[in-house]
């Protein structure tokens, strides 16, 4: 946590990944973020992965540092609680349609200013999830060894338009204090893949070959990079990116007279050609293969290190969780008290400022822990108002 965003509020009325991780980044770095939800939950408060009680771990790290305000957006007063909320506030982060009682025209018609930030699907509307978004940009196709198509498991497209929300987000409070002006900012999760996939080159390179790329495995396309296994039986991954690194790995396995050997043969030179390198794989993987299987991993960890080659062994999750160099001695974690109530090391922010103190995380709230807070201090309602409220079952309090 840093307090970097003081005075910045935002109404935050979302669920699943994308758009609740634009609210946690801006809640990290000091914004007040107020989460609206039905009472009760919404539609991922229970989501996988959960505790014995069906508390879920995924909820309460998604949305740590932020406030919770529960309605009953089922019944009109609800709906017009939140949106008195998203006009007395300004800033507005929600994945719910265009279309509805969370229009940006309908909101802006009592906020001229109003700043939204939507995650959306599909441009036209239609819904989307990471893992649909995904196959339709044709990484699952590129994934693995084939012929099978190979979905990933992490949301990438999610955690992407999370964090370009939150910039976006930004962007426009920029834009509003020398402009005046409000709008609206649509993220679709089908743009932000696609554009991607036009950052890294992959439209201009598929369009230029007028063909896909290989299948690689584990192989890292135009590198010399893949996963070797050690005499120990230690898979490890191996990246060079660099004249030095590559130098100094064939140095840590004796390997120069046989590469030079590959060299004279088809007439190339390795040394600063990252593309000859994986050009020629089909030559140098059989090389390096035999002379990593001749050593134990820690043997050649430590050459390697000395050596600045990029390498790490392959792990399980629960290995990285007990990593100390990870987790237990990283300080972006730090304990919180969880709603759950299981005691876990929490992630704070994930940048460090060393010009500023860092300040542990904090928990996420518990479902309508500050509606009585919030409805008083944004919309200035009475202690009787309140109270009416919740006993019509329209406000809800954890």
């Amino acid at each position: 946590m840093y307090n970097l965003l003081p005075g910045l509020s935002v109404i935050e009325a979302s669920s699943f990944v994308a758009s609740p991780t634009a609210g946690l980044y801006l809640a990290q770095f000091g914004a007040e973020v107020i989460r609206v939800d039905q009472i009760g939950g919404g539609p991922d408060f229970r989501r996988w992965p959960v505790t014995e009680n069906n508390d879920s771990l995924y909820w309460e790290n998604l949305n740590r540092a932020k406030k919770s305000v529960a309605l009953d957006l089922g019944r009109p007063e609800g709906r017009e609680l939140l949106q008195a909320l998203v006009r007395a506030t300004g800033q507005f982060v929600t994945n719910f349609p265009v279309k509805g009682f969370l229009s940006h025209d309908l909101l802006a018609e009592g906020r001229p200013d109003l700043i939204t930030i939507r995650v959306m699907g599909w441009a036209d509307g239609s819904p989307a999830l990471d893992y649909t978004v995904n196959n339709s940009v044709g990484y699952p196709m590129l994934t693995g060894a084939g012929p099978e198509p190979v979905n990933h498991v992490l949301p990438a497209w999610d955690l992407l338009t999370g964090a370009y929300a939150a910039f976006a987000l930004l962007a426009a409070v920029q834009r509003r204090a020398a402009t005046g002006d409000g709008g609206e900012v649509r993220l679709p999760l089908s743009d932000v893949a696609i554009g991607t996939v036009a950052n890294m080159g992959g439209i201009a390179e598929v369009l230029y070959s007028g063909a896909n790329r290989p299948r690689l495995g584990n192989a890292v396309y135009g590198l010399f990079g893949r996963d070797f296994t050690t005499r120990d039986g230690q898979r490890t991954m191996i990246v060079v990116v660099t004249p030095r690194q590559w130098a100094n790995l064939i140095a840590a396995l004796d390997l120069g007279d046989a590469v030079a050997a590959v060299e004279a043969v088809r007439g190339v030179s390795f040394a600063k050609n990252d593309g000859l390198r994986f050009t020629h794989r089909d030559a140098l993987y059989p090389l390096f293969e035999r002379a990593i299987a001749r050593r134990d991993h820690a043997d050649l960890a430590a050459a390697f290190d000395a050596g600045g080659i990029v390498h790490s062994p392959y792990r399980t999750m629960l290995d990285a969780a007990n990593d100390p160099a990870l987790v237990a001695d990283n300080p972006i974690f730090a304990d919180a008290a969880n709603p759950s109530g299981f005691a876990y090391p929490a992630a704070g922010a994930f940048a460090t400022i060393p010009q500023a103190d860092r300040q542990p995380p904090r928990p996420a709230p518990r479902n309508g822990e500050h509606s009585e807070e919030v409805l008083a201090a944004r919309l200035s309602l009475s202690s009787g108002e309140i109270a009416r409220l919740i006993d019509a079952g329209i406000v809800g309090v954890g």
